[in-house]
């Protein structure tokens, strides 16, 4: 046994004294089935104008809730900054600019933006070449200051670098740097097209696929995938065989690194555009004092967390985080100041947050822990707030879609939630608000922390108990 779980089954055997509470006959029916312990299982529900919890089970004992904890992130950005809180991207003139001729460089500074996805780049290339510029002679100076350097390998996870939820934080992230690769057959040449959406220009793709015929089986699809380059990401290699009955078939990819990629996507986009790039790339900062030439504003908060919420993205969470940080203590942008700042907002609320471990603030951690009470707690907060609706419309409407789509097995309680799962291994949780039977709101938590939960076990249980606080009154 672990230290970590020795201190763990000490904290939950301290707590489990005083709230212990007994658990309905679904739920325990399920953990019984499992083996698995109550001790390993944190429960609270109460209802939106109530004021005590219908059911308390070790609602003190912290755990890991995995992507649940973006709930607490996106909750203090919304009500920290508003709802229309947006990034600005700017675009300066290092040069003499004479008629469509920029003779100089190209400055492109970002601010953290979560959403600068291809198409808004292409859309703030599209401003860009609409004010006349058409021929820059000098180089792309990449500007990413906005945030501090990250000290941290994108395969510490998992040791999976190039997955897309482990795409790291950076002041200029341009379509989370990730591409799509699509695979469709090339029959007249016995192999595969492969097709990246972006296309960044300094990417090198090298396919050594066959296709092959056959049932469409194995791991991806039999491709293998590996950058040939881990420290520059610029060439794409894809090896194996192709079972033509799996066409169309895509997967997304981390490439290259954040000024490299941010660089490949603006030379395709520009020139598709119309536009003409003469030098290369470098980083720099941006003149103190010098006005832009164009700003480029992203989409509002409320609009953004959607994606965060919906579809558990990882990278966007980490970029609100930084935000945070950064509107409360100043650039350069750090993590900490992002974890102490809501910390600052929990504290303001007269909520404990002392056993709260926040890592990253997307979830994607080992390390952190909160309470289901606290993460309830937090819920009510925002349910009880004039911003409530954007808050409950970033999260997956239960059954229908994001996350949570097609679950629930055409329940009635399907469509009648407002929540966030997440998944870890050894952990399974699910936050966030249940409209039951007889019209009552009730704000529900329910985080498991037992070995093989992410296998089944936890999603049962989610299913179980999300039907239960439905029947309540």
């Amino acid at each position: 046994m672990s230290a970590m779980r020795r201190v763990l089954i000490a904290t939950i055997a301290c707590f489990a004294a005083t709230a212990n509470a007994e658990l309905p006959t679904a739920l325990q029916r399920i953990l019984n089935g499992h083996a698995m312990p109550d001790a390993d299982v944190s429960v609270f529900v109460q209802a939106i104008r109530g004021r005590e919890p219908l059911l308390s089970h070790l609602p003190e004992v912290p755990r890991n809730p995995a992507s649940t904890i973006k709930l607490l992130t996106t909750w203090v950005a919304l009500d920290e900054l508003g709802p229309t809180y947006s990034w600005p991207t700017e675009i300066y003139y290092l040069g003499e600019y004479a008629g469509s001729q920029l003779r100089g460089d190209l400055g492109l500074k970002g601010y953290g933006d979560p959403f600068l996805v291809t198409e808004e780049f292409w859309k703030l290339l599209g401003a860009l070449r609409r004010s006349g510029l058409e021929d820059v002679q000098g180089d792309l100076v990449v500007d990413d200051s906005y945030f501090a350097p990250l000290e941290e390998d994108p395969g510490d996870f998992d040791g999976q670098p190039t997955r897309t939820y482990n795409v790291t934080p950076n002041a200029l992230l341009v379509n989370f740097k990730a591409v799509r690769f699509q695979f469709l057959p090339d029959r007249q040449n016995g192999g595969v097209r492969i097709s990246a959406d972006p296309q960044p220009s300094n990417l090198e793709i090298r396919n050594r696929l066959r296709l092959v015929d056959g049932a469409c089986r194995g791991f991806q699809a039999g491709i293998s995938f590996d950058l040939t380059d881990v420290l520059t990401g610029r060439m794409a290699s894809f090896d194996g065989g192709f079972p033509a009955a799996c066409a169309p078939y895509a997967l997304s990819r981390s490439v290259l690194q954040h000024d490299t990629f941010a660089y490949g996507v603006y030379r395709s986009l520009w020139a598709e555009l119309g536009g003409r790039h003469r030098g290369g790339m470098r980083r720099g900062v941006m003149p103190e004092g010098q006005e832009p030439a164009l700003t480029w504003r992203s989409r509002p908060l409320a609009e953004v967390i959607r994606s965060v919420n919906k579809f558990s993205n990882n990278v966007m969470t980490r970029q609100l985080l930084y935000t945070l940080g950064a509107e409360a203590a100043g650039a350069p942008a750090r993590p900490e100041a992002g974890i102490a700042a809501i910390h600052d907002y929990l504290g303001e609320h007269q909520l404990d947050s002392v056993d709260l471990v926040l890592a990253n603030g997307a979830g994607l951690s080992r390390d952190t822990r909160i309470s289901a009470e606290l993460l309830a707690q937090t819920l009510l907060i925002a349910a009880r707030s004039p911003l409530a609706p954007e808050f409950l419309a970033s999260l997956s409407l239960g059954g229908l879609d994001g996350t949570t789509r097609g679950r629930f097995n055409g329940h009635a309680v399907a469509g009648r939630m407002h929540v966030k799962t997440g998944r870890l291994d050894d952990v399974s949780a699910l936050a966030g608000y249940v409209h039951a039977r007889s019209g009552t709101d009730y704000a529900a938590v329910v985080i498991v922390n037992s070995p093989e939960a992410h296998r089944g076990p936890g999603e049962e249980l989610q299913e179980a108990f999300v039907r239960w606080v439905y029947e309540l009154p």
